[in-house]
């Protein structure tokens, strides 16, 4: 009898576990029939907010298709997860994946590219932003459709400017316009720096790509498969050397990796002027307790403006799920690209208009005019050349990439030789490209 009660205990402790399992991520339909759309993603904070009211909206404007929008950490723990589990059913409809993951997601095999939708449906990628979707085409595809995207801007303090006799509406051009700037601003006021950078890989990427500069060799990875750099000593060194010259003259401001710790310096007054994200300007320009100033990137005077790369996120679908599945996914993907959507997201958060008909929209309208700093973003992306330098690098070793360009800028943050950090820097790099090619058997 004992025995009996075991197996009957453990046969319903097996199918409660069955349950649970149907319920969660391997459900594919709700109890009314809806298909289920599981979507990863790595919106922290209010654009994770803004994020699930889109969710929200979509699942109410028709019955048959429920996204279920899932946190899943930073960008870089939600691609580990999504590979640990690619493949299996616990793997997701689609998930969020910061640019530089793009190499990572196309060479797993366990995604299907969106081109295949995009030729089915016959839907047309031309009416989007042409600067982010450039990016985003590998070999005359599409893999993933873009979302969030952002490029770097300068932000600076209005009132700073004007403090220190500098015309508020006239801000830096040139890396020399800065150094100049960041003096007067020290000399009116010694208990504010002029400029800080934070020593973050991406920002020194933008600064390549806005003189005109390659990141690797091989038009950025794009005409072929990289195997070393792509820019000069002097267009990589102009960055250290640029940072060297304001540290020496007191006028710079060391945040080292912090983007947190140099936002908040700039809330606080402690610096006038620093490069971040465009995706930070709504928070920027409503919390600070002075008139926030929004200009393009720098760069240095004896070169030209050539503009930016994208950054922020694109969705991809994963591979093995149902036809059905991946085909309701595909339909908030478009959802997302709507005029009105794209307004409501990037007036709530900052990000650009994928669709930049949503610019017309008459939310983006007002908001421009009572914000216009979210209108000078927009303006520098579609200033930008399109160039192999401003389409980006694409490689799956760019997030090492990162952590050695971070780390050679710490050590000239720090006093460190600019000639030792740039040149261990450029080995590092070129030892990190070629393992990366090794690995791949190429």
């Amino acid at each position: 009898m004992l025995l009996l009660f075991v197996m009957f205990s453990l046969a319903i402790l097996i199918a409660a576990c069955g349950s649970s399992d149907a319920e969660g991520s391997g459900a594919t339909e709700t109890e009314d029939g809806k298909q289920i759309v599981t979507f990863w993603h790595a919106m922290g904070g209010a654009a994770q907010e803004a994020l699930d009211e889109i969710v929200a909206s979509y699942n109410a404007s028709q019955d048959e298709v429920e996204v279920r929008a899932e946190f899943q950490g930073t960008y870089d723990e939600a691609l580990t997860k999504f590979h640990s589990v690619a493949g299996t059913d616990s793997a997701p409809t689609m998930i969020q994946v910061f640019e530089i993951g793009t190499m990572s997601m196309v060479n797993s095999g366990h995604i299907e590219p969106i081109q295949k939708f995009i030729d089915e449906d016959g839907y047309d990628m031309g009416h989007l932003e042409e600067n982010i979707v450039n990016y985003y085409k590998i070999d005359d595809q599409f893999y993933s459709m873009p979302f969030n995207s952002s490029t770097p801007v300068m932000f600076y303090n209005k009132d700073a400017f004007e403090a220190a006799g500098l015309d508020p509406e006239n801000p830096p051009q040139t890396y020399e316009e800065v150094e100049a700037a960041s003096q007067a601003i020290v000399e009116s006021n010694p208990d504010i720096k002029g400029f800080a950078l934070q020593a973050y890989g991406w920002l020194f990427e933008q600064l390549l790509a806005s003189q005109g500069a390659l990141l690797l060799n091989e038009d950025n990875g794009r005409s072929g498969t990289a195997t070393e750099i792509g820019f000069t000593e002097e267009q990589g060194k102009s960055i250290f050397e640029w940072v060297e010259r304001m540290n020496e003259a007191g006028t710079f401001a060391n945040y080292g990796t912090n983007g947190d710790n140099m936002l908040a310096g700039f809330l606080a007054e402690d610096v006038a002027m620093f490069l971040q994200s465009s995706a930070n300007s709504r928070d920027l320009i409503d919390n600070a307790p002075f008139e926030v100033g929004v200009a393009f990137l720098p760069h240095p005077e004896n070169t030209d403006w050539e503009g930016v790369v994208i950054g922020g996120a694109s969705l991809w679908m994963s591979a093995g799920k149902d036809e059905a599945e991946q085909k309701a996914a595909w339909d908030f993907m478009k959802y997302l690209q709507s005029p009105e959507i794209q307004a409501q997201w990037h007036t709530d958060t900052g990000y650009f208009a994928i669709n930049p008909a949503a610019y017309e929209e008459d939310l983006a309208i007002e908001m421009h005019e009572e914000k216009p700093q979210l209108k000078v973003t927009v303006e520098q992306l579609q200033a930008t050349t399109p160039s192999y330098a401003t389409q980006g690098a694409v490689m799956d070793m760019i997030p090492e990439e990162r952590k050695i360009i971070e780390t050679a800028l710490e050590a000239v943050f720090n006093g460190g030789d600019v000639d030792e950090a740039y040149r261990t820097a450029v080995e590092q790099l070129n030892t990190a490209i070629e393992t990366a090619n090794k690995a791949r058997g190429e």
